[in-house]
């Protein structure tokens, strides 16, 4: 197997990655082999993979255009995958040309090419670091030295909690990290499920087969555990909905808008939803 210039060393690119399979569903070019087997292999199960994928970017990029118009301007981008067009810090610069965001994940190729996209950007960090582990990501120096936690921070939790097991207590890690933000700061969050939308219970269990032999557990969690990580927060409207129904963007002149694709049927599998901390 033929290693890629810019493959991070000290990799084993023959194991599947959780955010270079995304990246794979996405269109990106960086994912190897065995990430786009394992992504071939999912949509074997359910093929409308890359269609939640592009909902899931999509509400992404709405929920951060809400936060900065809640004069929210810092962001916390935990499990932020390999950078693609229109991440967090490029749609929130559109808005507010001071926004920060400090990006957080532990796969090496995600935060090597982290680094190569913000070299030089005084704005905007890259943390290595995992969710489970909530106070190193909030006592990094990028954290610390970029954010001011006296002040709302949006807390980005898009697409990553439904790979933590439920042993690892993601629910105390996300209040953990609530109880360090300030009051008005926003938690952002997607989650899998088969409680929304047309994914059956066996595609559901068939998918998480697929991630759990590439060495990533994936839990599709039903409508009330997705709620429980929004303790502590009071829900935005339209409250906890399938990722097309978050404010979604009108579609005017017969065009279709880059934030509300071309609808389908599979974007509607999973949960999104905005809090905020009062």
């Amino acid at each position: 197997m033929e290693r890629p210039t810019w493959a991070p060393p000290g990799i084993d690119i023959s194991v599947p990655s959780v955010s270079r399979i995304y990246d794979y569903y996405l269109g990106g070019s960086h994912n190897f082999e065995a990430d786009r087997e394992a992504a071939r292999r999912a949509m074997v199960a359910f093929p409308g993979m890359p269609k939640i994928m592009q909902a899931n970017r999509a509400f992404l990029r709405r929920a951060v255009r809400h936060a900065v118009g809640q004069g929210v301007t810092q962001f916390l981008d935990i499990g932020s995958g390999i950078p693609t067009f229109g991440n967090v810090h490029e749609i929130a610069r559109a808005a507010d040309p001071a926004a920060r965001v400090v990006y957080v994940d532990h796969d090496p190729v995600a935060v090597a090419h982290s680094r190569a996209v913000l070299d030089g950007d005084a704005r905007s960090a890259v943390v290595a670091a995992d969710l489970r582990e909530p106070r190193a990501v909030l006592g990094s120096d990028e954290v610390t030295g970029l954010l001011d936690l006296d002040r709302p921070v949006a807390l980005l939790l898009v697409a990553v909690l439904h790979f933590t097991r439920d042993e690892d207590d993601p629910w105390g890690a996300v209040a953990e990290l609530r109880d360090a933000l300030a009051p008005g700061s926003l938690l952002v969050l997607t989650h899998a499920s088969t409680d929304t939308g047309p994914m059956k219970p066996e595609e559901g269990e068939a998918v998480e087969g697929v991630y759990r032999r590439a060495g990533s557990p994936l839990l599709m969690r039903s409508r009330a555990e997705v709620a429980r990580f929004f303790d502590g927060f009071e829900m935005v409207e339209p409250g906890l909905v399938s990722m097309p129904a978050w404010r979604p963007e009108p579609v005017t002149g017969g065009s279709a808008h880059p934030d509300r694709p071309a609808d389908d049927p599979a974007m509607h599998v999973g949960f999104a939803g905005v809090g905020r901390k009062p």
